[in-house]
């Protein structure tokens, strides 16, 4: 069972993480993720547990508690989308990147006759003129 482990201390390695979670079964592995440019902790990790009874224990003990200064947060990791199918370069994305076409978008003639009567009536009501508009400000 893989269990994502958040909010991690940035002094938190590997290591650290497998006698937290060995109290509950056997570790296969545990990995903090690292920044690939700067290769600093990202704040959170993955630990790998051998039987899933074990792993729910883990995680209905160990969430909300406090370990190395910080208040994690540990859950069930959930697949990622990308890793059955393989990586592709556009990752689901439409190719239009979300544009719409022109019989999609709704027309502006509505929302300019409601704000020319809206600007109109401020006007006839003693509003905003743009000929005196000293006593606006």
């Amino acid at each position: 069972m893989n269990i994502f482990v958040g909010n991690l201390s940035p002094d938190t390695i590997d290591t650290s993480l497998i006698p937290l979670f060995s109290e509950f079964g056997e570790v296969v592995s545990a990995k903090i993720i690292k920044d690939s440019t700067t290769g600093m902790s990202r704040g959170f990790g993955f630990v790998e547990m051998a039987d899933k009874r074990e792993g729910f224990d883990a995680i209905n003990n160990l969430d909300c508690s406090y370990f190395q200064g910080n208040i994690i947060s540990v859950k069930e990791a959930k697949q990622n989308k990308d890793s059955d199918r393989g990586r592709s370069s556009d990752r689901g994305r439409s190719t239009d990147r979300g544009r719409t076409s022109d019989r999609e978008r709704p027309s502006r003639e509505r929302s300019d006759r409601s704000y020319n009567s809206n600007f109109n009536r401020r006007n006839a009501e003693g509003g905003y003129n743009r000929e005196n508009n000293s006593d606006r400000y």
